[in-house]
């Protein structure tokens, strides 16, 4: 099993920043890569930015060139560096991690305001 907690949402103006933290527990060796995914009301959740254990990283076309996924220097530690953002950023924010299964953190919500 594999627990995350997600933190560093919060409110902000369009073109401000915002970093977010992802922190896992448990069986945390067996995670092969871990994500950021987000979810606006109305909408499926979909994948923000990905990170794998050998540092490979993907990003959703609509957040490259702002947002910057790293790991932190203990493996389970995840991060989420968004710039520029938008009021189309506006979302919940959930941290995954992958090992034989998925697991989800329980979110951090994003309001962008314009």
């Amino acid at each position: 099993q594999v627990q995350l907690v997600e933190s560093g949402g919060g409110l902000v103006q369009a073109g401000g920043s915002l970093r977010l933290s992802c922190t896992a527990s448990g069986s945390i060796t067996s995670i092969n890569s871990m994500g950021w995914y987000r979810q606006a009301p109305g909408n499926q959740r979909e994948l923000v930015a990905r990170i794998s254990n050998g540092g490979s990283t993907n990003y959703a076309d609509s957040v490259k060139g702002r947002f910057t996924i790293s790991r932190g220097n203990a493996k389970g530690m995840v991060y989420l560096q968004m710039n520029s953002l938008k009021p189309e950023d506006t979302a919940a924010y959930y941290c995954k991690a992958m090992t034989w299964r998925h697991f989800w953190g329980q979110g951090t919500q994003v309001t962008v305001s314009s």
